[in-house]
């Protein structure tokens, strides 16, 4: 079996940021990305890219972190017990897209890889990631898109991987307390490992590869879309959603608080503006009660 390499994965990870960095500032054509470089007083940093106020893109954070320590935290050995404790190398790409028209959605998606030396036995790693979406008005055509770039990020690895880890992000992207996903999902895997370290490195640079076919071609065909101050409400409306789950639920929040990261950069992917109204229903029969009734039930998209 090959050994793991760490600096081949954050080769990648620095090539995949800057790559995303520059497809989305062409895509916005007003601003570009700030650069933040931090480091991290237990060991490692990182460099957060942050642009706000664009023609698109409201607020669009996409981080590189590569830290490390004496001893991973909870959030990380929750299902690895024996690792508790144990020196530990954690880098990734993690990156939110918030746009200011309600009808790009928003998008989130992260890679990453673990790699820990426990006091007996050889080092354990693992590579995680995925990425999913969250429309506010949903469009059919936009869903299956995302859906089919996803199996074909997946495919090429098994044609088990993409039901298996779509299934993983509709049941980790659901919001317990209002009964309902976040979004209409993806892809999202965790502790993967399978069939030796180049074959699963090659696995997460798929899927960190896919994420600009699947999310661009959503961008380029609805920037222009006109909308009015209501649907912008009801986008705000929404966003609060995403706040929560990213506060209550998220993994890699969690993680990044419990390892002492950089919070500027953990709570990036929080957008710059949100709304919570009390005890708000849709209209029966509008666009909002469709995205309810229609876009957040589970469906096989990819065959569509």
């Amino acid at each position: 079996m090959t050994q793991a390499s760490p600096e081949k994965v954050r080769t990648y990870l620095l090539d995949l940021q800057d790559t995303i960095c520059q497809a989305l500032a062409d895509e916005d054509g007003d601003q570009t990305f700030l650069e933040d470089s931090w480091t991290r007083s237990e060991g490692g940093g990182g460099r957060s890219r942050v642009m706000e106020g664009g023609a698109i893109f409201e607020k669009a954070g996409i981080n590189f972190s590569d830290v490390h320590g004496k001893g991973l935290p909870p959030s990380a050995t929750a299902t690895r017990p024996q690792l508790a404790g144990a020196p530990f190398r954690a880098m990734g790409v993690s990156l939110v897209v918030h746009p200011t028209n309600p009808h790009i959605p928003t998008t989130h998606m992260n890679v990453r890889f673990f790699h820990a030396e426990p006091d007996e036995g050889a080092p354990v790693w693992w590579f995680g990631g995925g990425f999913d979406l969250t429309p506010y008005y949903g469009k059919r055509e936009d869903a299956v898109h995302w859906h089919k770039t996803a199996k074909a990020a997946c495919d090429p690895f098994g044609q088990a991987l993409y039901p298996r880890f779509k299934e993983t992000c509709d049941r980790y992207f659901y919001l317990p307390h209002r009964n309902e996903p976040r979004g209409i999902g993806g892809i999202f895997f965790d502790d993967f490992n399978e069939g030796g370290f180049d074959h699963s490195f090659a696995f997460m640079s798929s899927v960190g590869d896919h994420f600009l076919p699947a999310y661009r071609p959503i961008v380029s065909r609805r920037k222009n879309s006109p909308y009015t101050e209501a649907e912008r409400e009801f986008q705000l409306y929404r966003r609060g959603r995403y706040v929560e789950f990213n506060l209550v639920y998220d993994r890699g929040t969690i993680f990044g608080l419990q390892s002492k990261g950089r919070t500027e950069s953990i709570l990036m992917s929080l957008p710059p503006l949100v709304r919570w109204d009390y005890n708000r229903h849709p209209e029966p029969g509008s666009p909002e009660a469709k995205l309810y009734e229609y876009f957040l039930q589970p469906r096989d998209w990819a065959s569509e």
